[in-house]
C-alpha cells in the first residue's frame, strides 16, 4: 500500500528518484498525469490499467464532464521508465502543469492506491486549507453517508 510523505528534490535535467518505500509497490515503469489542485498522479502498470477501467466503467462517454474529465487526465498522460535506482526524468509538459522546476523541492504523498507528486510550496498551501477545513469536510462526510 503507498502511505506516507517523502521529500525530494528535482535535479537541473528534471530528474526526480520515487521513493524506496514506493518503489517497493511498482514496476521499472510508471505513469504520470496531471492531476487536480496542481499537483500530479502516479500509478504502477496495474495501477493504470485499473484506474482506466474503473473510469471506462462508470462514465458514459456521451456526457460532456466525463469527456472532459478523460482529455484533462489521459491528454497528459506518460509512461516513464525507471532507472535501477528508481530515478526517472519528469516530461517537461507535466513540470509545467505543476508548477515543478529543476531545484524544487517535491513531496510524494502516498494515498493508497496512488502517489500524488507536489511542488512543496504548492502542497504546503493546499495543506493548511484542509487543515482549516477538516472538520466541515469530515461533517459533509458523514452526512452523507446517512
Amino acid at each position: 500500500m503507498l502511505l506516507g510523505r517523502y521529500y525530494s528534490q528535482v535535479s537541473e535535467k528534471g530528474r526526480l528518484a520515487l521513493p524506496a518505500r514506493f518503489r517497493q509497490e511498482t514496476t521499472d515503469k510508471i505513469f504520470i498525469a496531471r492531476w487536480y489542485e496542481g499537483c500530479l498522479v502516479i500509478v504502477g502498470r496495474a495501477g493504470w490499467e485499473a484506474f482506466m477501467s474503473r473510469l471506462a466503467r462508470k462514465t458514459d462517454v456521451l456526457t460532456k464532464p466525463i469527456r472532459s474529465t478523460e482529455r484533462f487526465i489521459f491528454s497528459s498522460a506518460s509512461e516513464v521508465d525507471l532507472d535501477e535506482q528508481g530515478r526517472f526524468v519528469l516530461p517537461l509538459f507535466l513540470r509545467d502543469v505543476s508548477g515543478i522546476k529543476p531545484g524544487d523541492e517535491v513531496v510524494f504523498i502516498g494515498l493508497g492506491d496512488r502517489i500524488e507528486l507536489w511542488n512543496k510550496l504548492i502542497w504546503e498551501s493546499e495543506e493548511a486549507k484542509i487543515k482549516a477545513e477538516s472538520e466541515k469536510m469530515l461533517e459533509a462526510i458523514a452526512r452523507q453517508r446517512k
